[in-house]
């Protein structure tokens, strides 16, 4: 079985719809139903916890019986458990529908399930249709779900030579105005950003996400240094709208543990080569910004500092998912391979 045109422009629609609902414990999804001749007959989302689930909102605005013999199509694979709400699968089987389309599999311990249940009741499921655009859209909760921590972003800024500051370690500034921007958009969508010691006490950060014009973005990324050293009073970390917690780093899954306990999903670690070595070397990034600048510093001073690798065999292969241009800098964004 495979996914109608309609089907695919309807998850489309989904995947956006899903964008309106806020980035938090619970995933985003999306949901529209379609009548047997392909007409949208609702849409809806997950608006936050406690909430009724997308398919559910969908149904709801829908008289009894409208959704009889309809195809319902989902970002995510219909939930298979009683939380704070019912679970989604039971509400399309007693609303009648008889197809159910949807993009991820979801991969929770309690609430998978949801497309065997359907099957069991008649319900024809196809599911991983557009997967990619689903993980992409889901991919922070799905990696809380699968790895019980949260999705880990790893960024540096480096010279064409692969440096990320001249000798006398000043490194303000190696990329251009565009790729910091960009920088800051990334911050404002993370829940935590982390720096090592070394980098609050030689660059003094204030870790915040700002717009081009210097103010700050609404939402703050918790700021989190890494290191026993202390953070001199005068830092302008401490000037940060939320209060920074400081961990000595001699645990990082314990860390992230920590971090996943206060909600957040999304690590944005940004600050030291060591500290980027370090999360590297004990395999929890699951992505990489680069930002590399067109300049030469020679020297010393690399960009990520020891990852584990003592032999060519040993190196850390990376899919490289997509190449963009910011003003004369390149940023690489790219994922550890698998295996």
């Amino acid at each position: 079985m495979s996914a109608t045109a309609t089907e695919l422009s309807a998850l489309r629609e989904a995947f956006a719809l899903a964008l309106h609902g806020p980035r938090g414990v619970n995933p985003q999804v999306g949901a529209a139903i379609l009548s047997p001749s392909g007409d949208v007959l609702a849409r809806g989302w997950h608006r936050g916890a406690g909430t009724p689930h997308a398919e559910v909102d969908a149904l709801s605005k829908l008289g009894a019986d409208a959704a009889r013999g309809a195809t319902a199509v989902v970002t995510l694979e219909p939930c298979n458990h009683t939380g704070r709400t019912g679970p989604c699968a039971e509400a399309l089987i007693d609303a009648g529908v008889a197809r159910v389309v949807y993009a991820v599999a979801d991969p929770g311990d309690h609430s998978s399930g949801g497309a065997d249940r359907l099957r069991a009741a008649g319900v024809e499921v196809v599911g991983g249709v557009l997967e990619g655009d689903g993980e992409h859209l889901l991919h922070s909760w799905l990696t809380v779900q699968r790895l019980g921590r949260p999705h880990v972003t790893v960024k540096w800024a480096q010279s064409l030579d692969g440096r990320a500051a001249a000798s006398d370690g000043t490194s303000q500034w190696i990329t251009g105005a565009a790729a910091r921007a960009d920088v800051h958009l990334r911050r404002a969508d993370a829940d935590a950003i982390v720096a090592g010691t070394g980098t609050v006490l030689t660059d003094d950060p204030a870790l915040t996400a700002r717009r081009e014009d210097g103010t700050l973005f609404d939402t703050q990324p918790r700021p989190v240094v890494v290191g026993t050293r202390a953070v001199p009073q005068e830092a302008r970390l401490r000037q940060h709208p939320r209060p920074f917690m400081q961990d000595e780093g001699d645990d990082l899954p314990d860390l992230l543990d920590r971090l996943r306990q206060l909600g957040a999903h999304r690590v944005f670690v940004e600050g030291g080569p060591t500290l980027a070595g370090s999360f590297l070397r004990a395999g929890l990034v699951d992505e990489l910004l680069v930002y590399v600048a067109p300049t030469l510093i020679g020297g010393d001073r690399v960009a990520v500092g020891d990852i584990g690798v003592t032999t060519i065999a040993q190196q850390r292969r990376l899919d490289i998912s997509r190449i963009d241009r910011l003003g004369d800098d390149i940023l690489v964004v790219a994922t550890p391979k698998e295996g």
